[in-house]
């Protein structure tokens, strides 16, 4: 009977310490979840301040993510700059390469008087004799000058206004724009100046007297001629590019912030930014002409006429020219047709490459929202 009457007390005790068991493992459960929050929050001190580690290392991960998302914008930058830049150049060069070729064949002869009737002349002189494709005689030269050419010279523009501020935050910095346009042309002419040189040899010369391909020019200049012959002529071109860049990129970036002014638009259509920059190229052509004849003297002396003669530098042929052709004659010879190539290349260049820029930019930014989604 006292066996029977302890039964419930063992029920009772077993229920206790159920009760007691399910209290210990919420308990710790407990006590694990404040531990786990005292993991995550930052640590106290004694006076009861957190600890900033947490939040400096968060700061860091976040700077170095932008530091990095810079730099990988300023690459595609650069290359979408680089890209538009080469088809701009490679577009222009060639719609105007007939014309290209007439011109400075007049450069450097001064037995021959320029006219449109002449140069017009010489055009189907040259049809007659060897065929539609020699009007583009010397264009493979160019080729391989103007792409890397124009693309060195847009991208380095670009960061050249960088680098010198020029318009930020609303300023209008019109020096720095000509010196941006300057040190642009300087720094593509500095880094191509061999293919320019190889490309007037082309120019002046036929296939069947003269050199064949780009190769045998440097070839036949770096054996016959000595390996400086490459640079003939660099100071007078770097001379005139610096008004020629200057004048370009001023007068075309101007007329584009005049436009917006008046206008409202940012983004000129086509047939503006064309005359935007036909009217940068004729500004640009007519304040370094004197200096392109004086460059094309020098580079093409041992193919022209009066190969026995030497120009070795650009003071005695600046006196030479006035003394045996004039002024008019002399210095602005072919300028007339550098009116109607050099707008029409120019303003080519100048729009083909916003053109290009902008939709490559939109491309890019249509790539990155794929990639974020």
């Amino acid at each position: 009977m006292s066996r029977l009457l302890e039964k419930p007390n063992i029920a009772m005790s077993i229920t206790s310490t159920g009760s007691q068991l399910s209290s210990t493992v919420a308990a710790g459960t407990a006590n694990n979840a404040a531990a786990a929050d005292d993991t995550a929050a930052p640590a106290e001190d004694e006076d009861g301040h957190k600890s900033a580690t947490g939040t400096q290392m968060t700061a860091a991960s976040t700077n170095q993510s932008a530091k990095a998302a810079d730099v990988h914008n300023n690459l595609d930058e650069v290359i979408i700059s680089l890209i538009s830049g080469a088809a701009a150049g490679a577009l222009a060069k060639t719609t105007i390469a007939p014309l290209d070729r007439t011109k400075i064949n007049f450069q450097i002869r001064k037995d021959v008087p320029f006219s449109f009737k002449a140069s017009l002349n010489y055009l189907q002189q040259t049809y007659a004799k060897e065929g539609v494709l020699a009007l583009w005689r010397g264009n493979s030269a160019t080729m391989a000058r103007i792409v890397p050419y124009a693309a060195i010279q847009f991208t380095s523009h670009e960061q050249w206004r960088r680098i010198l501020h020029v318009d930020q935050n609303g300023t209008n910095t019109k020096g720095r724009r000509f010196v941006a346009g300057s040190l642009a042309g300087i720094t593509s002419q500095s880094l191509t100046y061999p293919l320019d040189l190889a490309r007037a040899r082309m120019a002046v010369t036929d296939r069947y007297t003269g050199y064949r391909t780009l190769r045998q020019v440097f070839t036949n200049i770096w054996v016959e001629e000595g390996p400086r012959t490459l640079f003939r002529g660099y100071w007078a071109t770097v001379l005139g590019v610096i008004p020629y860049a200057g004048t370009s990129f001023f007068t075309y970036e101007t007329l584009k912030r005049e436009y917006h002014e008046i206008i409202g638009n940012t983004k000129p259509n086509a047939l503006i930014s064309l005359a935007f920059g036909a009217a940068a190229g004729a500004a640009g052509q007519t304040a370094s002409y004197p200096l392109d004849i004086v460059r094309r003297r020098m580079q093409t002396m041992r193919v022209s006429a009066d190969a026995p003669e030497r120009f070795p530098t650009i003071l005695e042929t600046l006196v030479k020219i006035y003394r045996e052709e004039g002024v008019k004659n002399g210095f602005y010879k072919g300028l007339s047709m550098n009116w109607i190539k050099g707008p029409i290349a120019v303003g080519i260049s100048f729009s083909t490459y916003d053109l290009i820029k902008a939709w490559l930019i939109e491309l890019s930014h249509l790539k990155r929202g794929r990639v974020e989604k």
